[in-house]
């Protein structure tokens, strides 16, 4: 039977790209990338978000990429920020198809009509990406925020090194943990996520996970579902110092309902902690699998 630490550690393997889902991800982006630049005046696109920051979770969705638009294209910046998203969205759907695309507060989704079966498997294939539109504003981007009609501030940039240097203070187990939380936060059983946006939780684990690396996975998810459980409801700023708070979905009524969903969690991974001190390791490899979801493993 697997231990505690060998399960959590296959567990960390299965979140993590195999060479497959990185070759599919690739041919994925590259395509999309390739088709925008043939549609809009484009100075350099590169990818962002979580894939690059190596905490996204799978199965593998929303890939950013962010397209930096040169200046024969600043027309848009003059305008509501959603003609340039609804101007993407357009050019997307006449390559992908009206069922495909769809506009999002601050990006044009492209979903692959990729099927997930048992245990979360894809057969290697990842489900969509995310095309943000920008402008470089100094050392910093400008993007469109279509919820608003207005044009915010960010810097992916910035959030990568913040993600490395966490990485790096909690011996290379950071982004391992910040993936097993977003795992359970997409689990089927919650209905709508907990928390949203799933870039809430790694901005959270920013300073929830302190202290340096304590040695044992099920203690450090114990403490990580716990402390964010009792500061969910916490304004949560833009790492970058730029746009909004993270935290701004989370309204009145989302706050209780992720609150209580965290803590849940918490008491599950005590129960866990519990059976592994009464002899009963198994036991308590089906309560983390509960918890988290089919690609937790039992043996």
């Amino acid at each position: 039977m697997l231990t505690i630490d060998e399960a959590f550690r296959k567990f960390k393997s299965r979140l993590e790209l195999k060479e497959k889902e990185q070759k599919n991800a690739s041919d994925r982006h590259t395509e999309v990338r390739e088709y925008i630049r043939t549609k809009f005046a484009i100075d350099r696109d590169f990818l962002t978000g979580s894939y690059k920051r190596h905490t996204k979770t799978k199965p593998l969705k929303d890939i950013d990429i962010f397209f930096e638009m040169k200046e024969a294209e600043r027309h848009y910046r003059d305008k509501a920020a959603g003609v340039v998203l609804d101007a993407y969205k357009a050019a997307l759907v006449a390559k992908y198809g009206e069922k495909a695309v769809r506009r999002q507060t601050r990006s044009v989704n492209v979903d692959f009509g990729v099927d997930v079966k048992e245990e979360d498997k894809t057969d290697y294939k990842i489900l969509s990406v995310d095309v943000v539109p920008a402008f470089a504003c100094g050392n910093d981007y400008e993007i469109p925020d279509g919820d608003t009609g207005k044009w915010i501030k960010t810097n992916p940039e910035k959030h990568a090194e913040k993600a490395t240097q966490a990485h790096q203070a909690y011996s290379n187990e950071w982004k391992g943990l910040v993936r097993m939380a977003k795992y359970w936060n997409n689990n089927p059983k919650h209905g709508e996520k907990p928390v949203k946006p799933s870039f809430l939780i790694e901005v959270m684990a920013l300073q929830c996970l302190h202290g340096g690396w304590g040695g044992a996975f099920d203690r450090e998810m114990q403490g990580f579902f716990a402390t964010m459980a009792d500061r969910i409801g916490d304004v949560w700023p833009d790492p970058a110092g730029l746009g909004p708070p993270i935290s701004k979905a989370m309204d009145s009524q989302r706050v209780p309902r992720a609150r209580t969903a965290l803590a849940q969690a918490a008491r599950q991974a005590d129960l866990a902690i519990n059976h592994v001190r009464q002899g009963r390791n198994g036991e308590a490899l089906k309560v983390w699998r509960e918890l988290f979801g089919p690609m937790f493993p039992l043996s």
